[in-house]
Formats: structure tokens, C-alpha cells, sequence
């Protein structure tokens, strides 16, 4: 299992990490996270003309009301929108997130919202809804102000950046700032947070911090603190150091989450001396390491290589308690595996389970894989089998180390149990699960098995490997499975990377094993330059002798315009074809036309060939087409 660089320095500030038991809790922090207070709205209040004690009973009423719709129809129009608001703030304390969207509905149906309505609906709802059900909702507010609210457009882009979709965060953002938002801190703070979560992310972040300083924003501890996590997240310690020494030097006083972050950073590159060094500092600041801290400056120790350092370290976490759950013992033992000590990795591995350390399972994850790493796969396929037995946590990572020791240990039967598993426990498949299964299935040379698992991992989004779909369509090839193999082919083309070159002529040589002309046409037509000659001339050969008689001339036309020189070959098979069918005389008749205008006259031997059968098309015309090619060619010949 790859344990992710930002897991510990990013899990304070959304007070939850990826492990749990790494959370630090909120007490930790010395710097309060952003608030946001309604801003002054110039806007006209309607004052009820029901009596205060009338409206409070009808709210009451509403707030516990079990069918809702009837209480609604009954004392709705009694209700101000600010009593409405308050009936929300109810149902979100009650978690009654059903009557949060029968109320939000009706209000809107009935034309009692504004814009704490609309803030408080998609704060409250901001993990119910999906991000296009979030976009709906917030582009069919028709109030301009609303629109642009600081608070509405803030929980509008937390929910996108929580549901992963920061590339949409962006370019609403981008929007809202034309439509008339001010953004603050808050703002970019949400934007940063994305910034943890994605592929180079650091580029992003660092346009996100050069804009909020452009609009006189000044950086706080929160800001500080997620830039931060965003250059431990990708490898950028020297950034990180940089924005840490900047933070003090405007008077900012780092807390616990500020250190977690930058040490976070060190352990990417192992970095020991530096990380000692902030440890230090960080206690001459009055600040006591916690589990967080601890525990990532055991990642620093194992990814720098300091396995007695790391020993040493793991046995002071178990003394202060910090050692219940898995997670240290699953760093130690991940660098310990992947310097190639199997054995002292599984010598922890065994401690942990003689201590009876609470597991979700990694730790398995992190020995199964590391066995397999080690070609030890009955091994491997045993601690898969021990964990069966011992444990009913499954999860994604878990039944992929698993599959991947029974694949390798060549168990088909643990292999279908596996897979029926995590289809009971409604587990999807992940991009490795796929991986790891094509390639078991090439192995056992069960290729249609393989290809119909690559096409439902292309299917669910998974980006496709070239080197495993080459392998997979010469497989198919062989096997005489022409179609499956091109549509490996396509499903990789069109996955939006550049192939490998040659992979063009091997599909080609494929599809004519299989006859499929047709395709091999739209192959040579898409991909001309990258094709040899010769097998140019096969394809063009074989597809004048079977492919498809009227695309004959398209096929010829293409190669020329693709730089091939026809030759006379070529012409004679394309005219015997269409003396074949008399049907076809237009077509042929457009060939002979088309020649010499491009340089070509077909030669004696098949000039006889079509005078012999001229009856067949009309003597008089042949002869004439004939004739005009011959007068046309000499004429181009004394122009050049």
C-alpha cells in the first residue's frame, strides 16, 4: 500500500483523515479556521401582519410536524422567510435532511427564500447532493444578489472541491468573479484545499495565492497552514519551508497543524536533519509533539532510511499510546518491505498482531503485497487466507492485495471467490483491481476473458496502459480474435494519450490476418506517416484484391494524397475488379479519369485488358476515356 504524503499533514484541516485515528482534534489548533458573518443587505423587509405568538406556533408547528407537507398547506402562508430559515437551522440540528429539501422546495415554489435561505440550504445539504445537482441548483437562482453572495458562493465551490471536482470549482469560480463576487479568504482558502487533492497541484495553488495577495488580501494562519499541506502533497519541501519562515516573519505563530504540515513535506524526501531541526524548534516554542507529529516524523526517518531511528521511535509511540491503531507499524513496515527486509518488515507485522493493534486491514495490504514483490507467493496467498478468516473489514486496497497474491499464486478459485466478495459488499472496482486481473488473465492465457475486463475498465473511466493493451492486442491476434484486438485499439486511441507509433502497423498487420479491410483502411487513412512502406503495400494490395469494390478509388486517392506512388500492380487489380461487375462502370470510368491528371496511365497489358471487355461498358466511351488519358498525361508531361 503507497501511503499518501498528504494524509497526515492535511488531516487537521478538514478534521478528518483518510485514518481516522490520525485526526487531530480541533483543540490542537492555535488558530481559529475561517468564520463568515452575514454581510449588510440593503434589502426590503415585509413585516407579518400576523401576531408574533400566531407565527410562533405555526413555526412550531412545521419544526415538528410529521407529515410536513400538511402542516405547510396549513400555516405556511403565516410564516415569515426569516421563521422559514429558522425551520431549516431545526431540521439540519435534528439531521431530518429529508424535511430540509420538502421545506427548501416549497419555499421556492412559494417564493419565500433570500439569501440565508439559499446559504443555509447548501450548507446543510452540501454532502447530500452531488455536484450536478449543486451546479443545478445554484444556476437556477434567479436573485442577482443571491447569485453572488459571498456565503452562497462559498458553499457552492466547498461542495464541488469535497465531491473532487476542483477543474468545475475553478471554472465557476472564474464565473462568479464576472458575474460580480469578492471573493475572500475563505474562498481561497476552499480553492487551496483543492489544490491538495489533485495532480500538481502546487502550479494552481500558488496562481490561487498570487491573485488573493493582487486583491489586497492579507495571508493568515489558515491560508499558511493549506499552502502548506498543498506543497507536502507535491514533494515541494523548499516551498514549504519558504511559506513557513514567512508565516513568522509577518508575526504569524505556528501551531501544531503548521509543523505537522512542513515536517510533512520533509518525509517526502527524508529529510531527517531538517526534520530534527523543526522538532526542536517546535518545543522551544512551548508546542508538545502529539500523535501526528510523532507519527510523521516516523515517515521522515523510514523514507530517509533510518530503520534503527524508526525502531527506536515506534517504541516511544506504543509508550505514549500513540501506537493502537496500525498506522505507525504500517509505515515502518512499507519502508522496511520496499528496501527489500522482508523479514524484519514481517518480524513487525508479527508484534502487531501479538499486541492485538486495532487493523482495518492495511497492514495485511502492505505484507500481502510486499510478498508478492518478493515472488513469496504461497506466502503471500496464506496471510491472504489467515485474513479471510480472522477479519469481515474489506475494502478496496485490502481485496486488491489479496487478488493480486491469489492471481500470482495462480488460485482461480480464490481469485472468483475474491471477486464475488466484493461484489456482495457493493465494492467497485478500482483501476488496480482491473490491472491486476487483466494481467492474471494474459498469464493463463484467457484473452477474451482479459479483453472483456479491459473494456468494462474502460467502461467505468480508467485510464488504459499501452504497454498492457500492445501485449493484450498481439494476444488477440493470435488467437485469431481480429475484432476484439482493434477494439483494444480504439479504446486506447481514444482515451486521450499519444500511442506509440508502431502500434499503428501492428494493428494493421492484425486486422488484414482477419480480413477486415475496412478498418485497416480507416487505419493506413488516420495514421498514413506512421506506416512502413511495405506494409502500406500489403494493405493496399490485399484491399484491392477483396476489400470493399466501391471504396477501391478512395483507397487510392488516399495513398497518393499520403505521398505513396502507385504502381501499375495496383491499377491492374482495381480494373480487373471492375470488369468483374459492369455494374460498376461508373467507377471505373472515374478511375481512368482521376489518372493522369496525378501522373498515372494504366500500361499496354491492361489497356488491352479493357479494350477486350469494352463491350461490356460501351466500345465508343472506353475508347474515348482512353484516349483523352493518353492526350492529358502527354500534355502534363510537356508542362512541367
Amino acid at each position: 500500500m503507497e501511503l499518501s504524503s498528504s494524509a497526515l499533514a492535511f488531516g487537521m484541516a478538514f478534521r478528518h483523515s483518510p485514518i481516522p485515528s490520525l485526526a487531530i482534534p480541533a483543540s490542537a489548533s492555535t488558530t481559529e479556521p475561517h468564520t463568515q458573518t452575514q454581510p449588510h443587505r440593503n434589502t426590503v423587509k415585509l413585516r407579518s401582519t400576523k401576531p408574533f405568538s400566531a407565527r410562533k406556533a405555526a413555526t412550531l408547528e412545521v419544526q415538528h410536524a410529521s407529515d410536513l407537507a400538511s402542516a405547510l398547506a396549513r400555516v405556511g402562508e403565516t410564516l415569515t422567510v426569516k421563521d422559514l430559515n429558522a425551520a431549516l437551522y431545526h431540521f439540519k440540528n435534528s439531521n431530518n435532511f429529508n424535511h430540509i429539501s420538502q421545506l427548501f422546495s416549497w419555499m421556492q415554489e412559494n417564493n419565500k427564500v433570500d439569501v440565508s435561505s439559499y446559504s443555509h440550504y447548501l450548507r446543510f445539504m452540501a454532502n447530500k447532493l452531488d455536484a450536478a445537482k449543486m451546479l443545478q441548483l445554484y444556476h437556477s437562482i434567479r436573485d442577482e444578489s443571491a447569485k453572488k453572495n459571498i456565503l452562497v458562493c462559498n458553499s457552492v465551490l466547498s461542495c464541488l472541491i469535497k465531491k473532487g471536482r476542483f477543474d468545475s470549482a475553478i471554472k465557476l469560480f472564474q464565473q462568479m468573479k464576472q458575474d460580480g463576487l469578492v471573493p475572500d479568504l475563505v474562498t481561497y482558502s476552499t480553492l487551496l484545499a483543492g489544490c491538495i487533492k489533485i495532480e500538481d497541484g502546487y502550479p494552481k495553488a500558488l496562481e490561487l495565492i498570487q491573485e488573493l495577495q493582487h486583491n489586497k488580501l492579507q495571508m493568515d494562519g489558515v491560508i499558511y497552514g493549506t499552502i502548506l499541506a498543498v506543497c507536502a502533497s507535491n514533494s515541494k519541501w523548499e516551498e514549504a519551508e519558504y511559506y513557513f519562515n514567512q508565516m513568522k516573519d509577518e508575526g504569524h505563530t505556528p501551531n501544531v497543524y503548521h509543523y505537522s504540515s512542513l515536517l510533512n513535506a520533509y518525509s517526502t524526501c527524508g529529510n531527517y536533519e531538517k526534520a530534527d531541526i523543526l522538532i526542536q524548534d517546535m518545543k522551544s516554542e512551548g508546542l508538545v509533539p502529539n500523535k501526528v507529529i510523532l507519527t510523521t516524523l516516523l515517515k521522515v526517518y523510514v523514507k530517509g532510511g533510518l530503520f534503527e531511528k524508526s525502531r527506536e521511535l515506534l517504541t516511544e509511540l506504543k509508550s505514549l499510546g500513540y501506537a493502537e491503531d496500525e498506522m505507525p507499524y504500517c509505515i515502518f513496515m512499507d519502508g522496511l518491505a520496499k528496501a527489500g527486509q522482508i523479514h524484519e518488515a514481517k518480524l513487525i507485522f508479527d508484534e502487531m498482531m501479538k499486541n492485538h493493534v486495532r487493523s482495518d486491514g492495511y497492514a495485511h495490504s502492505i505484507m500481502i503485497s510486499a510478498l508478492c514483490r518478493a515472488k513469496l507467493f504461497q506466502e503471500a496467498k496464506q496471510l491472504a487466507k489467515d485474513f479471510e478468516t480472522t477479519s469481515n473489514k474489506y475494502d478496496i486496497v485490502i481485496l486488491n492485495s489479496m487478488l493480486c497474491a491469489f492471481c500470482r499464486a495462480g488460485e482461480m478459485e480464490s481469485v472468483m471467490e475474491t471477486l464475488k466478495k466484493m461484489d456482495e459488499l457493493a465494492i467497485n472496482p478500482g483501476y488496480n483491481t482491473f490491472h491486476i486481473l487483466i494481467k492474471y488473465f494474459c498469464r493463463e492465457k484467457m484473452y477474451l476473458l482479459a479483453y472483456r475486463t479491459m473494456k468494462d475498465m474502460h467502461s467505468k473511466g480508467h485510464q488504459l496502459v499501452e504497454e498492457l493493451c500492445s501485449s493484450l492486442i498481439s494476444h488477440l491476434g493470435h488467437i485469431n480474435a481480429y475484432s476484439e484486438a482493434f477494439s483494444v485499439y480504439n479504446m486506447l486511441k481514444y482515451s486521450k494519450r499519444t500511442m506509440c507509433k508502431s502500434l499503428h502497423e501492428k494493428i494493421l498487420h492484425i486486422l488484414l490476418s482477419g480480413q477486415l479491410l475496412k478498418d485497416a483502411y480507416v487505419v493506413v487513412k488516420d495514421n498514413a506517416t506512421f506506416i512502413s512502406r511495405p506494409a502500406t503495400k500489403k494493405f493496399a494490395s490485399e484491399f484491392m484484391k477483396s476489400g470493399n469494390i466501391n471504396l477501391i478509388n478512395d483507397v487510392l486517392k488516399t495513398l497518393h494524397d499520403c505521398g505513396y506512388k502507385l504502381d501499375q500492380d495496383l491499377f491492374a487489380m482495381a480494373v480487373s475488379r471492375y470488369l468483374g461487375q459492369p455494374g460498376k462502370k461508373d467507377l471505373l470510368l472515374h478511375l481512368l479519369q482521376w489518372m493522369p491528371g496525378q501522373g498515372y496511365m494504366v500500361d499496354s497489358s491492361t489497356r488491352n485488358l479493357i479494350l477486350k471487355n469494352s463491350h461490356l461498358f460501351g466500345r465508343q466511351l472506353i475508347a474515348e476515356v482512353l484516349s483523352k488519358q493518353q492526350v492529358k498525361l502527354k500534355h502534363k508531361n510537356r508542362t512541367k
